[in-house]
C-alpha cells in the first residue's frame, strides 16, 4: 500500500513539474514570426506555386475568384521579370522584423538571391490576423 501511495506522489509531483514547464516557456518572438513568414511566402514564389503566395496576403474581406486569378498572373509576371533581369530568384533569406503588436502590423526584411548572383534587400509589410502574419 505505502508503495501505491508513493508511486502516485512521484507521478502528481511529475505532472506538476511538466506543467511548470509549460507554463515557463518563452513566449516565441513576433518579430522571428513576421520574418519567418514573409520567407514562407516568398518561398512558394521560388517553388512557383503561386496560388499560395496570393493565399498569403491579409485581406479582411473575400475577393472574387476572377481577382484572385489576376493576381496569380501578376505573380507569375512578377516572376518572369525577374527571370529575365536576373536569371532567376534562387533563394530568399530572412533578416530581421520590425512588428507593432498593439496595431497588429509589422515589416519583415529580407534577401533576394538572385541566379546572377546579385542580392537585393526588400522591406515587406505584414499585417498580423489571429495569430498570423499575412503579407499585407
Amino acid at each position: 500500500m505505502r508503495h501505491i501511495i508513493y508511486i502516485i506522489y512521484v507521478d502528481i509531483a511529475m505532472m506538476m513539474l511538466a506543467v511548470s514547464s509549460c507554463s515557463n516557456a518563452k513566449p516565441q518572438d513576433p518579430n522571428e514570426l513576421a520574418v519567418r513568414a514573409a520567407k514562407v511566402y516568398y518561398d512558394y514564389l521560388i517553388a512557383g506555386n503561386y496560388e499560395a503566395y496570393v493565399d498569403g496576403f491579409y485581406r479582411p474581406d473575400s475577393i472574387p475568384g476572377s481577382y484572385r486569378e489576376q493576381l496569380i498572373v501578376n505573380a507569375k509576371q512578377y516572376i518572369g521579370q525577374i527571370k529575365d533581369d536576373h536569371s532567376g530568384l534562387v533563394a530568399v533569406q530572412p533578416v530581421r522584423a520590425k512588428t507593432d503588436t498593439a496595431h497588429h502590423v509589422g515589416r519583415a526584411f529580407l534577401m533576394l538571391c538572385f541566379a546572377d548572383s546579385t542580392k537585393e534587400e526588400i522591406v515587406v509589410p505584414m499585417a498580423l490576423h489571429e495569430g498570423n502574419w499575412y503579407l499585407k
